[in-house]
């Protein structure tokens, strides 16, 4: 049965937003919608990078560059549940932080599954996989189990050394430990090394060894609107760790960023071209608008060039900030082709681009039941559950100005069984445009479920056969709206983009567009085909 969950995933990929021509600069986010804590590394003339996935499966998406500016998604690094248990993974917790690494032909991802074993690595020898089962590492860090952020050095010297978060005397402090990255044992008790400059939530530690330093870089104030990037160097790779005198050396918490649409920058990791060059990517987010301190397509990658002369330390971008219009010289650019507008199921499993909430159960997806239709069996989990698996498979919002249109056939044969389109936050913010029965008739329901409030904003009587729903996003609101036969579309209302926002709904994660099915609690399940799906950004 797990097989053939594997089975469902097909390449689709995920197109890297980069529209500058080779070499003129480019535009950030390079991955634009929910691609948090991204962390990167170069074979060659090949870069990869990951991110991270919380409670979303297939877990740790992963993609190839060769100019770090235009990315193509290659794999999941977690496409097995016997790697990602997420059993236990309510909205926001699940996979944290990923860091990827390549050393004597070798491929390393460690991570950490909050409520699901915490901190563990796997190994590939091929990027887009098959990767190791998890290899379970035990911290002995002050504060217990509750480590994050788990990075991996590997000295000139042969040594290998663990980083992650932690306190030293009560004191929050990034730790240090050397580690078999073949058994996941601690070599040594992890100590505290640097505390940072004194933000509150140091984390996200990578080492890095240049011209005889160690440079431990990290990120500071929260991954919220005083989020920073600092920098501290050592002559001994166990410190002690000297700070950047211009600490912090990327930051938008100053008077001089308020105004820049990008906002929280931070969690950063570097990596050399083959040219020599530096870059760091980083994670920030959009915000609705110049007055809107809101934003609802999740912490996404962003990409800045780093000038790191011989022994000094290193500058981001000539004065520490970022922006969406960059204009340096970048490595040769090669795009690659654009994610098609359409998916219409007629291959045999779904795209990388598709993931599902916690361990799906396999039996309530099939792309083969019906050829040219993806079939989802509705079970008594819904939306609104924190555990177990809903029948959803949903992708990024990765745009702000969007037209997603699905088209369904289900008739419901008792009530509450329904399916539809869904825009969701997480379990408890979401809008949701559904199809269900009410007294003997199907009926085309728009609801949205925010907090504690769950509240039908229209409610239509359909016509036999089939129907199209769609959504249609701008800044401020989403327009739902439906057809059915020659009928054009008929707009049904339109809803506020903040309710559903990471500043109401809280979390790490951005909006999912998603076909879901369910049961309500009923024991009958209730089958819905969905035709095709498109998502044209605008």
């Amino acid at each position: 049965m797990r097989k053939h969950l594997v089975a469902l995933l097909f390449c689709l990929g995920v197109a890297g937003g980069a529209l500058a021509q080779p070499g003129t600069g480019y535009h950030n986010p390079v991955l634009p919608g929910f691609y948090p804590d991204p962390s990167v590394c170069r074979v060659g003339a090949d870069f990869y990078l990951v991110n991270s996935s919380f409670e979303y499966f297939p877990g740790v998406p992963i993609f190839h560059s060769t100019d770090l500016v235009n990315w193509e998604q290659i794999g999941c690094v977690l496409s097995r549940p016997a790697q990602l248990p997420l059993a236990k993974a309510e909205a926001s917790l699940g996979i944290f932080a990923p860091t990827i690494r390549y050393h004597n032909g070798t491929f390393y991802v460690i991570t950490t599954n909050v409520m699901g074993g915490w901190n563990f690595l796997v190994t590939a020898k091929n990027p887009a996989g098959p990767w190791s089962d998890p290899i379970w590492i035990q911290t002995n860090a002050e504060g217990g189990p509750f480590i994050i952020d788990p990075s991996l050095f590997f000295d000139d010297n042969g040594k290998v050394y663990l980083t992650t978060t932690g306190r030293q005397a009560g004191v929050p402090s990034i730790q240090l430990a050397e580690i078999d990255v073949t058994t996941g044992k601690l070599l040594t008790q992890q100590t505290g090394i640097w505390p940072g400059t004194g933000g509150r939530y140091p984390e996200g530690p990578h080492l890095y060894k240049k011209d005889g330093w160690y440079y431990l870089l990290i990120a500071e104030g929260g991954t919220e609107y005083g989020h920073k990037v600092t920098i501290a160097r050592s002559k001994a790779v166990a410190g002690p760790y000297l700070s950047n005198p211009a600490n912090p050396i990327l930051t938008h918490a100053q008077v001089s960023a308020q105004d820049n649409p990008i906002q929280g920058v931070g969690h950063p990791d570097l990596v050399q071209a083959p040219d020599n060059s530096w870059w760091m990517v980083a994670l920030g987010f959009r915000v609705i608008g110049p007055r809107s301190n809101h934003h609802i397509l999740g912490r996404e990658t962003y990409l800045v060039p780093v000038s790191w002369p011989a022994g000094e330390w290193p500058v981001v971008n000539g004065n520490g900030t970022l922006a969406e219009d960059m204009k340096v010289p970048t490595l040769p650019q090669h795009a690659f082709p654009a994610a098609p507008v359409r998916d219409d199921f007629n291959a045999g499993k779904l795209g990388w681009a598709w993931n599902f909430l916690r361990n799906p159960d396999p039996t309530a997806y099939s792309l083969t039941d019906k050829k040219g239709f993806l079939r989802l069996r509705g079970n008594a989990t819904t939306l609104d559950s924190t555990l177990g698996s809903p029948t959803f498979v949903g992708r990024r919002q990765q745009h702000y100005d969007f037209t997603a249109t699905t088209a369904l056939d289900f008739t419901p044969q008792v009530p509450g069984q329904e399916a539809g389109l869904t825009v969701l936050m997480n379990n408890r913010h979401h809008y949701d445009l559904f199809v269900r029965q009410a007294g003997g008739q199907r009926h085309l329901v728009l609801a949205y479920t925010l907090g504690r409030i769950r509240h039908v904003e229209k409610e239509v009587t359909l016509a036999p056969g089939p129907v199209q729903l769609r959504v249609t996003g701008t800044r401020p609101a989403y327009t739902f709206s439906y057809a059915q036969g020659n009928q054009g579309f008929k707009q049904i209302a339109t809803i506020d983009t903040y309710l559903i926002s990471s500043e109401t709904a809280g979390g790490f994660t951005g909006v999912y567009l998603g076909l879901y099915a369910s049961a309500a609690g009923k024991k009958s399940p209730s089958d819905a085909l969905f035709d095709w799906f498109d998502y044209a950004p605008k």
